[in-house]
């Protein structure tokens, strides 16, 4: 990853923007979809990022969790530059740094697997140890120990989706 910048007071900092662009371009058409955001979030912040449908929020969660790149302006999430990342930069990123909770569960979890297979996936992609013990409290945490074993299609809407919060907590993530 590149080398982390450090921001004034660094230990408190965990997402900068300055005059944040994004624009989207097709063929005949460009789509200027956030303009010159300035944003600061400290470090353990629980922030709520709220707006008009079509005002950039889910561009700038999309550019904060490593799966779109800014066309101009800067973004430093825990001190590292994200307009200067390699493609193997944002996989590291998004192993190690962020987690999702997505909104349509069809993204994150895997129909096939156990809730607690779908928790230990991303910890096997990182190779950790003891993914089984904390894929179950992780779970624990978030009352589902009881169906630790049971598929998503035995598992209710909202049993889905608290077993997409443990995932996107499996791997410790410095954001959510």
């Amino acid at each position: 990853m590149p080398k982390k910048v450090l921001l004034a007071p660094p230990e408190n900092i965990m997402v900068q923007a300055e005059n944040l662009v994004k624009i989207y371009k097709s063929r005949d058409v460009e789509v200027m979809a956030l303009q010159g955001l300035d944003l600061t979030v400290e470090r353990g912040e629980l922030m709520g990022i709220v707006g008009a449908s079509g005002s950039g929020k889910s561009t700038l969660l999309n550019m904060l969790g490593g799966l779109d790149r800014p066309s101009a302006g800067s973004l430093y999430v825990d001190g590292v530059d994200m307009l200067k990342f390699t493609e193997k930069d944002f996989i590291e990123y998004k192993r190690k740094t962020v987690g999702f909770v997505w909104q349509n569960n069809a993204r994150n979890l895997v129909p096939y697997l156990t809730a607690v297979q779908n928790v230990e996936l991303p910890m096997l992609l990182q190779n950790q140890k003891n993914r089984r013990e904390r894929a179950l409290e992780l779970l624990d945490a978030v009352g589902l120990s009881k169906r630790v074993n049971s598929r998503l299609d035995q598992m209710s809407g909202g049993e889905q989706q608290r077993v997409a919060i443990a995932i996107s907590l499996a791997n410790n993530p410095s954001i959510l």
